[in-house]
Parts: C-alpha cells; structure tokens; sequence
C-alpha cells in the first residue's frame, strides 16, 4: 500500500462485497492495526452501523455524542487513545463528493503523541477511494444498503429512498443537504438535485396519498422530470412533460406538489416554478424570511396546465431551507400546529451547521414538537449553502446569463 494508486487498484480488481475486506486487510498489513471497522450512517442518521453478515453482533453507534460521530459530523479524522490497552482508534469519515456516507475506524497500537500526520493522511485517502467503491458496488451489492437499516423499511420507504440522488453532496457554488422522516416509512415526498458546468437543478416534492400508492405518484413524476431534463429541455417544457405524464396516468385524481429550481452557477440567478409546492425560506445576513411565490397548479391536477417561471437571486452566504407540509402540518400532543415562528426559530438556532446536518437537526427540532407517536405525514427538509463561483462573476454581456 504505497499510496492510493494502489489501494484504488486493488479495490477495482475486487468482487463488491469484498471492497471492506481488500481495504482492512491493506490497513492491517500496512499498519499493523489491531482493528478495522466500516460504520455506515443509517437512513434516519441517527446511528453509526457496523458493515458485516447480518444479523448485526455489535450494536451500532450513536452519532451524537460518539466518537465515530465526532468524525461523521466534522468532517475530519478524530483519535481516541485507550491507555490501558496501549492504542489508539483513528476515526475517519467516509465521504464522497459531500455525501457522508458513514466512518473508517482503525486502531492501532499507540506511539509517542499518537498517529503521524502522514500515517492519518494515508488512513484518509483509504477512506475516500473506499468511499468511491461504496457508492459503484451499490448496484451490484445489498451489503452497505444492508448496513444503513436500523429497522426494516416499508416497500414504499424502499421505492422512495432508491429514487433519491443523496442526503448531501457539495461544490465549490454550493452545499446541499437534505433528510426524509420518518425515515423508514415515507409517505411520498422526495427530492432530487442534479448540476452540470453551469447549472444546479433541484426539484422539492410533497407526495400524496399513502403507501405504494404515494411511491408509485413520485417515482412517476422524478423519472418524467428526469427524462425531460436529460432531453435538455427547459423548466417550463421539464414541468409540463411531468403534468402530462401524471394526468395521462390519473386523469388529475392523483397530483404531486413540487418545487422545481434552475440555479445559474456563474451568477446565482434562480429561476423557478412553483407548482402547490413546498415553501421556501431563506437566512440571509442572520434574518430568517419566507421567500413568496406564486404557486401554480401542482403536476398532474389538470390536463395542458400553462406553467410560468418566477426569478430570484442568490448571494453568496445565502441558506435556502425547502420544507414540505409535513413539517408544517405537525401537531403536538395536544393538537397544535407546528408554527412558522417555531421553524423561523430552529433555522436561526442551526445557522452555524453545516448544510449537511441542517435538516436533521430542524426534524430533531420538530419532533420534540410532535412528540413520540407515530407521525401522520412525512417530513422533507432540504438545505442549501450559496458559497457562489470562485473568481471574477461574469459580465452583462455574457449569453448565459440570462434565463
């Protein structure tokens, strides 16, 4: 194991549920190390669950209040020494391109001042090209979606989370984070992001009905969105495709609310229809605001719906938080709706987290609200970081500014 090179070598070369076994027994030569351990985060991210046959032997880790979870929520290497046993665990986070997929942990026996900065660098790049493999061997392995499951899903939980892009990913114009709850019975909302040299696409939904009925509706509607984006086609033509292919299906008995966005990279001009959506609200300069629009019909209601797009602007240090009515429609115990100044209340508090781990912490926020019963709809967070593109903004002139 010189460097990655080899390391990514060997990965390629191996069978996709043998990818964590090529890597530990590397570490293990290499290093020495005592212990090596692949945590995956579970659907919820509430815990840290260890890769293996199931069932399970080891219970998993919280990721608060862990240090697994230290280096999941941070982002970077956390050392825990054991001084009676003599070692020390280097926990990594297993990342891909923003989408935190779970942690490396490896002990190893404890040297003067613990691991070198060398050894942690080499560590790292193990955990990123494993990373790498993780999200390929996916297609061709249940092992690491096996780990993910703290509890069984519901065949529509399964549809939905099959149809999802991520829960977070990241580019120099952007951090994107979002989170289904309750994570392993979703009703029907769904999200889906894709960007290009210049663009961001993300679509906000808010499914309706129940069960397969609600998976059914959404897979639907993502994959007419998706087929329409991939032609090339512009926001208006995206969104009326979508509404034909729902009302040719339904004939407007069935009807998906949705929030469809272009966001220009160079310039951070939006352009977006919003058809019965989700809401938007935006922290700017430390205020917390709702963004108005005006909603049109949602994807499906009637036949040969005329959508027409709305603009706005993004400014570097802007969070947009997308939030279906799930959230809005939470009542407390007592019958109480979950209030527009509560939410206002939890963007500001969560104002310093990472885009990433926004939208658990504003469900975490939602259901101390609602209590511990079973939840009557879904909830749909997303946020979005506008760090803006390096460098000098493009002028007027330029032909694609405009949208």
């Amino acid at each position: 194991m010189d460097r990655p090179s080899a390391v990514e070598r060997s990965l390629r070369e191996a069978a996709p549920h043998e990818i964590f076994d090529v890597v530990r027994s590397l570490i293990e030569r290499r290093h020495h190390a005592r212990a090596v351990e692949l945590l995956m985060a579970d659907y919820a991210m509430t815990r840290l669950q260890p890769v293996g046959v199931l069932p399970h032997t080891r219970p998993p880790v919280p990721v608060h209040d862990s240090a697994p979870g230290r280096a999941f929520g941070a982002q970077e290497a956390h050392c825990v020494s054991d001084g009676p046993g003599s070692t020390v665990t280097a926990h990594l986070p297993v990342s891909v391109r923003g989408d935190r997929l779970g942690v490396l942990s490896v002990t190893l026996e404890a040297g003067a001042g613990g691991p070198s900065a060398d050894v942690l660098e080499e560590l790292q790049e193990c955990a990123n090209a494993l990373a790498h493999e993780v999200v390929v061997a996916e297609r061709d392995t249940d092992l690491f979606l096996q780990a993910r499951r703290a509890e069984r899903l519901t065949l529509a939980a399964e549809m939905q989370w099959q149809l999802l892009p991520g829960r977070s990913c990241a580019r120099p114009e952007y951090s994107l984070g979002a989170q289904l709850e309750p994570a392993y019975a979703i009703f029907g909302d769904s999200f889906d992001w894709s960007a290009s040299a210049d663009d961001l696409y993300l679509t906000v939904s808010n499914g309706m009905g129940e069960g397969i009925d609600a998976a059914l509706l959404t897979n639907l509607a993502i994959n007419a969105l998706r087929n329409a984006r991939r032609a090339s086609l512009d926001l208006v033509d995206q969104a009326y495709l979508a509404d034909q292919a729902i009302h040719g299906q339904h004939q407007g008995s069935y009807y998906l609310s949705t929030l469809l966005l272009r966001f220009h990279l160079p310039t951070g001009a939006v352009e977006i229809i919003d058809a019965g959506s989700p809401r938007i609200w935006r922290l700017r300069a430390g205020v917390v605001e709702a963004i108005g629009l005006e909603a049109q019909m949602p994807l499906g209601m009637f036949e040969d719906t005329a959508y027409v797009p709305q603009h706005f602007q993004v400014e570097p240090g802007d969070r947009l938080l997308f939030i279906s009515d799930g959230v809005y429609d939470a009542l407390s115990p007592g019958g109480e709706k979950y209030s527009s100044r509560a939410l206002a209340a939890s963007i500001s508090a969560t104002r310093l987290l990472p885009a990433a781990q926004v939208p658990r912490a504003v469900l975490r926020e939602l259901l101390g609200h609602r209590g511990s019963g079973p939840a009557v709809d879904d909830s749909l967070v997303m946020c979005l970081d506008w760090h803006g593109r390096p460098g000098p903004v493009q002028d007027d002139s330029s032909p694609t500014r405009a949208i």
